[in-house]
């Protein structure tokens, strides 16, 4: 069974004129202020172009620029430490960073050294940007031209040392030479870098003369460990030595003195005996036989006198014990 509804009409609201003027100011208002309105990170500075023309620079915090194009920013990060790494690349940074090594990175290391042999140097330039405006106008590819420098200054600093020089004594030397080339060339070509670290991460003779040079670096090394073991036995026997002998020295000097004063001092004895022993033969002779008797009798324990006219002991006095002692 057919059923008819009524018919409706449907009509769009009038929109007043007014209300649409509104609305577009609103959202071209939007626009405007997300356009003008921009943060600046603390690490950053912001670089203003104006048709592409610099006008100034912008620091960290809420900025206003020009919208709708006329004003463009450029984000500089004038604090972050940047690097750049030769010879090899970062895959994967972390706690166990992973690493890999291309053809293109391989042509960075393989380097001369002054004595004509070959060497695999890889090694990380860290920087900062110091100047924004320079960093940006002064050279088209910046980056690029930066790493050229740095391998041209390693490459150099190599061919100026020996292979010896550059495995194992001479590598923190070739390293700072290399910092300081690299920075003046920078301020020579005004790119606004300033580099602070250059390091060697890895500096090794090629595959197949790796483990002569292995041998090589421990002999040197051996001989090292030898020369300090050598100067540590010389630094502790010779001042050994030299204390004993100042002390035999002193010994000696002390025993001459004390032979000198004893023999003045009986050189003195004698002559005052003398002296006395002039004035009074018999007294004098007396004394001494009575100093000389009380000397010896005190350290005798048993004492036996006789009569000095006495010809023989009688036999019934036992003197075995004391002849014996």
């Amino acid at each position: 069974m057919r059923q008819d509804f009524p018919q409706m009409d449907f009509k769009i609201p009038k929109i007043k004129p007014g209300l649409i003027r509104i609305i577009v100011l609103a959202v071209f208002g939007i626009i405007l202020l997300y356009g003008s309105v921009y943060q600046i990170s603390p690490e950053e500075i912001g670089v203003i172009l104006r048709f592409g023309k610099f006008v100034r620079t912008a620091d960290p915090g809420l900025n206003f620029k020009m919208p709708l194009g006329i004003e463009a920013l450029t984000r500089v990060p004038v604090e972050r430490q940047l690097k750049l790494e030769f010879g090899f690349r970062t895959r994967r940074p972390g706690i166990r960073s992973e690493f890999t090594v291309t053809p293109e990175t391989t042509k960075e290391s393989v380097m001369l050294t002054g004595d004509l042999n070959v060497v695999n140097v890889e090694w990380i330039v860290q920087y900062k940007i110091k100047d924004p405006y320079n960093y940006l106008f002064k050279l088209r590819n910046v980056e690029g031209t930066f790493r050229s420098m740095g391998e041209a200054v390693v490459r150099k600093v190599i061919g100026d040392n020996s292979v010896d020089e550059v495995i194992t004594v001479g590598r923190s030397r070739i390293a700072d030479e290399a910092k300081q080339e690299l920075q003046t060339l920078c301020d020579i070509y005004e790119i606004g870098i300033d580099v602070l670290q250059l390091i060697f991460q890895d500096v090794n003779p090629p595959d197949p003369v790796k483990p002569s040079f292995n041998e090589v670096n421990e002999a040197l090394q051996e001989k090292e460990t030898k020369i300090n073991q050598a100067w540590a036995e010389f630094n502790q026997e010779i001042p050994k030595a030299e204390g004993e002998a100042e002390q035999t020295i002193r010994a000696a000097e002390g025993y001459a003195t004390e032979r000198v004063n004893r023999a003045q001092g009986d050189a003195s004895l004698f002559t005052s005996v003398l002296r006395e022993y002039s004035k009074a033969p018999s007294v004098t002779r007396k004394r001494l036989f009575l100093e000389t008797i009380n000397d010896v009798l005190t350290k005798i324990k048993k004492k036996i006198v006789v009569d000095e006219k006495l010809r023989s002991v009688l036999p019934l006095l036992n003197l075995g014990e004391e002849v014996k002692k």
